[in-house]
């Protein structure tokens, strides 16, 4: 059965294995709003738990606003959960703030022991955009997009890697400054911000809740974006936007998103892929629009797998 949850509309969501469960955490918001769009500044983080990504137990609320001042005063917006060398947890999340009306987005971050009481981290925010090279308020920009922090071990290094949406600086095409921000941390605390890796102007304005996987053999780069967030061209060649994947290099070098491809369930949005117990991939993603009508509920695992070229595709 899919994550459907009675009083609340769910969206985008990451995922966690303890050994034993999986943990799905997600943003969810009352439906008593009525206008699912008025979800976005009326949200916390649910969870619950699951021994086969298809039947699904409720938990208490992992994490709601803080009160203000504070870089998450509005929101807590997507993140991720790694396991530290210690053996705890470590939630990072995207906050807003009601200090500026929720322009800025900012990587939080909060501690578990048990992955079900969180404690947020002193000196919010962990990672901000940096305007060398990304898009933000203080050059006149009307939001700073730098959110959905994704996080893991990259093959070869000792230390972690974060990715994050943002945007770029400078691109000669407005509509097109989406990119992908790469942070490097030694001990989960302290990150630094790297150059971008991917050059403007490649097809999308916008993209959102990455994740890195190596499917069955295939490095995968894995993100989703709105149909107004891609190109004139995309839309020409009838793309109405949803889940992209594309081939990458492990070192992440060199990442064109012009290569990407949109998987063919187009309903679903911000998707993750995430192994069962007998090691195979699936995908877990919301369900957005159908026939006009907001969803906002989790799909069944769709078995997945991966294809050089053609990137993340339904396995037969």
């Amino acid at each position: 059965m899919a994550l459907k949850l009675p009083g609340q509309w769910v969206w985008d969501s990451w995922f966690v294995f303890d050994g034993e469960n999986h943990h799905a955490f997600y943003l969810q918001a009352s439906r008593a709003l009525g206008n699912p769009d008025r979800r976005h500044r009326n949200t916390s983080v649910g969870h619950a738990i699951s021994k086969d990504l298809k039947n699904w137990t409720v938990l208490a609320d992992a994490l709601a606003p803080s009160e203000a001042p504070a870089p998450d005063s509005w929101t807590t917006w997507t993140g991720s959960v790694v396991r530290e060398d210690s053996g705890s947890w470590r939630m990072f999340y995207t906050g807003t703030s009601r200090e500026d009306a929720g322009a800025r987005q900012t990587v939080c971050a909060a501690t578990s022991d048990d992955l079900i009481s969180w404690t947020k981290v002193e000196n919010l925010p962990v990672l901000a955009a940096n305007p060398k090279w990304y898009a933000t308020l203080q050059d006149g920009f009307e939001y700073e997009a730098f959110r959905d922090p994704w996080v893991y071990k990259m093959a070869g290094e000792t230390g972690w890697t974060m990715l994050v949406t943002a945007e770029l600086k400078h691109s000669s095409k407005p509509r097109q400054r989406a990119a992908m921000a790469v942070a490097k941390s030694d001990d989960l605390v302290n990150w630094v911000l790297q150059a971008p890796t991917s050059l403007p102007d490649q097809g999308f304005s916008e993209t959102e809740v990455f994740q890195y996987e190596i499917v069955d053999g295939v490095p995968i780069l894995l993100f989703c974006t709105a149909g107004p967030n891609i190109s004139d061209e995309r839309r020409a060649a009838g793309e109405v936007g949803g889940v992209y994947s594309l081939p990458v290099r492990e070192d992440l070098e060199d990442v064109n998103f012009e290569d990407a491809t949109l998987f063919p369930n187009t309903t679903l949005y911000a998707s993750r892929l995430v192994q069962d117990r007998d090691g195979g991939w699936n995908l877990l993603a919301f369900l957005n629009y159908v026939d006009g009508e907001f969803v906002g509920e989790l799909c069944d695992p769709i078995p997945v797998t991966a294809d050089p070229i053609l990137g993340l595709v339904p396995k037969a």
